[in-house]
């Protein structure tokens, strides 16, 4: 099924902001034991981390891939090229392992959980405030 490439920003912002809340939603549900200002910290440092190394760039990236494509219509999936759902795969098989396993201790499950959910739906928002300004505002 074909898009336009402006839709792909709107599908990354539908998928990225689902996907952070679920991973923020683990976390919250899990953080009351731990709740600590140290923890909290902790916390807020994974989601810089998260925001200002990964996910931060990765929007930028992909919404620059996206506007340039050449043809209006895309396939959906390519929201992300292949690089990207392979390193989505390898994080969602992590952090799966992670919890089941019992291998990360609660504790860092709410703090680590917490930071990346939150940087994960923020980066959603990203993507969604990028389709806006495309397709509201005409810009980027």
């Amino acid at each position: 099924m074909k898009v336009k490439k402006k839709t792909l920003l709107l599908i990354a912002c539908l998928v990225w902001a689902t996907a952070g809340f679920n991973i923020l939603r683990i976390g919250v549900l899990v953080y009351p034991a731990y709740l600590k200002v140290f923890n909290i910290f902790l916390s807020i440092v994974v989601f810089a981390v998260f925001q200002i190394f990964i996910f931060g760039r990765l929007v930028q990236k992909h919404t620059t891939r996206i506007i340039n494509y050449k043809q209006e219509y895309q396939f959906f999936f390519k929201f992300f090229d292949l690089k990207a759902f392979f390193i989505m795969a390898i994080m969602m098989t992590g952090g799966i392992y992670l919890r089941v396993s019992g291998v990360a201790p609660e504790r860092f499950i709410a703090v680590f959980y917490t930071g990346l959910g939150a940087s994960l739906l923020l980066a959603g928002m990203l993507f969604g405030r990028n389709y806006y300004r495309i397709v509201c505002l005409d810009r980027i």
